[in-house]
């Protein structure tokens, strides 16, 4: 395990201060620095990924299937975005 000593900012260290009061328990600042860390570099590893297209690979033609005969859905080409959503 490697020690670091680093340097905050003004700013940053009345953010910190106002988070840590809301926590109950307040976690360490160690902690705290640890899992930005983590989240920086997942969030690098999964940007990385998209850019080489490893997370998504390309796939085929989207296949749509028919609404059953008697459903009664006739507007679905026409409301597409409402059926979407819903």
């Amino acid at each position: 395990m490697r020690r670091a000593t680093i340097t905050i900012p003004d700013d940053l260290e009345e953010e910190l201060n106002a988070y840590f009061a809301t926590q109950e328990p307040a976690p360490s600042l160690t902690r705290l620095v640890q899992a930005a860390l983590r989240r920086f570099f997942a969030e690098r590893r999964r940007e990385r990924a998209l850019a080489t297209r490893e997370l998504h690979p390309a796939r085929g033609p989207l296949r749509i299937s028919v609404a059953k005969p008697g459903s009664g859905e006739q507007e679905i080409s026409i409301e597409h975005d409402r059926h979407f959503v819903s």
